[in-house]
């Protein structure tokens, strides 16, 4: 499928595929996809200028009051795209703007990342990010929604669990890491939203499998871009995910834990910086004995780990990311790194030698339930404070932190990860200055209102398991 690139292609475009009408998409703080359709016969060169005084920003989460709610939304030419399961529509990607001819929206997401853009070409560098998002696909969630205040819970039904009926091939515990068909009865799922992304969006993919739980886990990795480009195919993916998923009945979602006992939904997160015309890769050394990591590599990793703690509110964004973040799971929670270490918070995938293109970090925090536009842009503060401040990372853990005892863990100086968004979100409020430069402060403000309102919420009600414990107390 070809993409436009300019607005006169996509004004072109839109014609000769017949498009009636264009949805126009943005994002809001917390990270959720929004959207209103016009006529495609409203969208001209002109527009692209003007954009479409559509948006109602009192009713956004994060966005404004009710006072100057009047917004704009403009398109962005190489996001548009034709939706398959609604023939004669085409979505694209919009930039939020104030109302009045007041410029760009402060708390726009893609505005920050587009700023964290600006800012490293300014700095002379070019950042590239690969994220793998993993998620899960059920038949049906069950939530006892009537009465949340009783903590009846949910109930979790997918084709591939072993209670699901499914004629003998089932999926044993931690056994759900690449199992061929039919043993994986998803890949019809997975491949038909492979097939959507490289058929209608451009995607380049280069991987699409089950992944380790038992029941519904997948994973779908596509090329590595640059920083807003990639972010607008996180929104992309999780978007065609969905609506592919609803297409067969079912529900694919990216929350971070859903189900007790088995792994929980990560998005790592591969990330390189190179010199901005991108003729050089900054984190390859070919003499480095260890990892074939260049000095400056080091001050990146320093720069993550040293604002791990803070980074945690943005890139592990939910209550219930902390119920990922435990260990035995596959998911990190000691803050170090290695060449090949899984249970470190940093890897330096070291697959081949001798190949400067191929070097990079994998940050394995994050989770897709984050806003990929702030995550992406945070990720990149925290590796060029790094660099700015020659931040050590201390010296590479070859071992299973998750096996390490206590003792051992404080002699190497590992920490910890937080273990509620609330202790994330304390930690950022104390630790935001390398995010300043790009994130203003009322994106940083109503970010972190919104999460507190958001943990504070979820505090109200009790667990399920709490009725378990503690009815007969």
């Amino acid at each position: 499928m070809i993409i436009p690139k300019t607005s006169s292609e996509a004004v072109r475009w839109l014609k000769e595929n017949q498009v009636k009408w264009v949805d126009l998409q943005f994002t809001d703080v917390p990270g959720r996809l929004h959207h209103i359709t016009i006529p495609a016969s409203d969208v001209t060169e002109e527009s692209f200028k003007t954009g479409f005084g559509k948006l109602d920003g009192s009713s956004i989460r994060g966005f404004t009051t009710i006072y100057e709610s009047d917004m704009v939304l403009v398109p962005v030419a190489n996001t548009f795209a034709l939706l398959p399961w609604a023939p004669g529509v085409a979505r694209t990607i919009t930039q939020v703007y104030w109302g009045g001819n007041r410029g760009r929206f402060e708390r726009d997401p893609r505005y920050i990342a587009e700023e964290a853009e600006r800012f490293q070409e300014s700095e002379g560098y070019l950042s590239f990010f690969g994220p793998e998002l993993e998620f899960f696909l059920f038949d049906k969630v069950i939530v006892d929604a009537a009465h949340p205040q009783q903590g009846t819970g949910y109930k979790i039904v997918s084709r591939e669990a072993p209670w699901a009926g499914n004629g003998g091939f089932i999926i044993r515990h931690k056994e759900g890491y690449y199992p061929a068909t039919p043993v994986d009865q998803l890949f019809d799922v997975r491949k038909e939203i492979t097939d959507t992304l490289t058929d209608y969006f451009g995607f380049i993919i280069e991987a699409n499998h089950h992944e380790v739980a038992t029941a519904g886990q997948g994973e779908i990795d596509f090329r590595f871009g640059k920083l807003v480009e990639t972010a607008d195919r996180v929104q992309t993916m999780k978007y065609v995910a969905k609506n592919v998923a609803a297409k067969h009945g079912m529900i694919a979602t990216f929350m971070p834990k859903p189900m007790y006992g088995d792994n929980g939904t990560g998005m790592h997160t591969h990330f390189s910086l190179w010199t901005k015309d991108g003729s050089k890769n900054l984190m390859y050394d070919p003499n480095d004995e260890y990892a074939e990591l260049s000095q400056l590599g080091r001050y990146i990793v320093g720069g993550i780990l040293q604002h791990a703690r803070a980074l945690s509110a943005i890139v592990s964004p939910t209550t219930n990311s902390y119920r990922r973040l435990i260990p035995g799971f596959e998911a990190p929670v000691y803050i170090a790194w290695s060449k090949a270490n899984r249970s470190a918070i940093i890897r330096i995938p070291s697959y081949y030698k001798g190949m400067e293109k191929a070097k990079r970090l994998e940050y394995r925090a994050p989770d897709p339930s984050t806003n990929p536009y702030l995550a992406f842009a945070a990720i990149l503060m925290a590796a060029v404070d790094g660099i700015k401040k020659k931040i050590d990372p201390g010296d590479p853990v070859d071992e299973n932190i998750y096996h390490l005892t206590p003792e051992r863990r404080k002699q190497l100086g590992i920490k910890e990860l937080p273990r509620s968004l609330d202790e994330a979100l304390d930690e950022l409020e104390s630790d935001k200055e390398f995010l300043k430069p790009v994130f203003n402060s009322s994106i940083l403000d109503t970010y972190i209102e919104l999460k507190r309102e958001e943990a504070r919420t979820l505090q109200m009600f009790p667990h399920p398991m709490e009725f378990y414990y503690y009815l007969d107390v």
